[in-house]
């Protein structure tokens, strides 16, 4: 009797090739985080202001503060470059793990532009501690904004896009555990709600809601999701 039609097809198992996403987002946390430090209260009473702050604490500040702004964007720049690694490797794995939707395009996209508007911030406030820029209060409170919109609602809605992009085909799929699904979901949720910022100062709330915790996502995401697929062997691979 022919039994061959219910025997399994054998299968290999193949190992996706890349750099480690867990080691990315990492270097990524570090990096953006101790770019934080000198211009917070840990390092000085006067803090970096926020948008709600009068036009006169601004100019004063990047006036006074030209070093730890300087290396806030040195540090916080340098984040950027493994963050996009990190986007464009997690996009190549979801392909080789058999995704064929339209979520890691999204991810895709929405990682790179948070990578473009950080660095345009980033750019911004390069040029505003620059000694002439520092001295034009119309200019720098411009200048200050638009690093703002680059770095807040700029991060925050692209930031959802590439939760949304990974969770949702991971979920389908069980690529990942179903707690950084979760945390991921809400998260992307949250970033796109922060697009009212732009017409509502009181939902700024939502950008570090998605960028603080977005940490622990992104790393649970680099460590967890699956480096290894299995698929059908070809005929022609099959041990006689």
């Amino acid at each position: 009797m022919d039994t061959s039609s219910h025997t399994p097809n054998p299968v290999s198992a193949a190992r996706h090739r890349g750099p480690h996403l867990g080691a990315l987002a990492i270097v990524y946390t570090v990096l953006f985080n101790a770019g934080l430090y000198p211009v917070t209260i840990f390092a000085d009473k006067i803090h970096f202001p926020g948008p709600w702050e009068k036009g006169d604490v601004i100019v004063s500040y990047f006036q006074t503060h030209p070093l730890p702004v300087l290396i806030c964007l040195f540090l916080q720049f340098g984040a950027l470059v493994p963050l996009g690694i990190f986007t464009a490797s997690v996009v190549s794995r979801l392909h080789f793990l058999g995704v064929r939707a339209a979520g890691p395009y999204i991810a895709l996209f929405g990682g790179f532009a948070v990578v473009l508007n950080g660095m345009a911030a980033s750019f911004l406030l390069w040029v505003m501690v620059h000694p002439g820029i520092a001295q034009d209060p119309t200019l720098l409170r411009a200048m200050y904004y638009l690093s703002y919109a680059f770095g807040g609602p700029g991060f925050s809605v692209p930031m959802g896009l590439l939760l949304a992009g990974v969770c949702v085909p991971a979920a389908f799929l069980k690529l990942l555990p179903k707690w950084v699904v979760g945390l991921g979901l809400v998260l992307a949720v949250c970033g796109e709600l922060s697009w009212l910022n732009l017409i509502a100062p009181k939902a700024l709330f939502l950008i570090p809601l998605v960028r603080f915790p977005s940490f622990v996502w992104l790393i649970a995401t680099g460590f967890l999701l699956p480096r290894v697929a299995t698929r059908p062997l070809r005929t022609s691979e099959v041990p006689a």
